[in-house]
């Protein structure tokens, strides 16, 4: 079960800021002059990404509390990747 709900977790940005992206493509759009951002952000930094769509207002930017949202966001997906590089040697049948 344990497997199942860290499974979810990993997916859940991804797959949010995918479903965002098919259904308010406007929403992506204002926030990046160009996909290749947002698809890094879906592979390296998906909570961020996320969060950064969510919070962006148009012509105006990230403003107050959005770039706290984004700050703690950035923190949480290095904090993923720094606990994925730490754990890379428990991994067993690894040498």
């Amino acid at each position: 079960m344990g497997c199942l709900f860290a499974m979810f977790g990993g997916l859940f940005p991804r797959l949010a800021l995918l479903i965002l992206w098919i259904a308010r493509p406007v929403l992506v759009d204002a926030a990046f002059t160009t996909f290749i951002l947002p698809l890094l952000g879906i592979i390296f930094l998906p909570f961020t990404t996320l969060i950064y769509v969510i919070v962006y207002v148009p012509n105006v930017g990230l403003t107050g509390w959005g770039l706290i949202w984004v700050l703690l966001a950035l923190l949480l997906d290095i904090g993923h990747l720094g606990a994925s590089y730490t754990q890379r040697d428990q991994i067993p049948g690894r040498s």
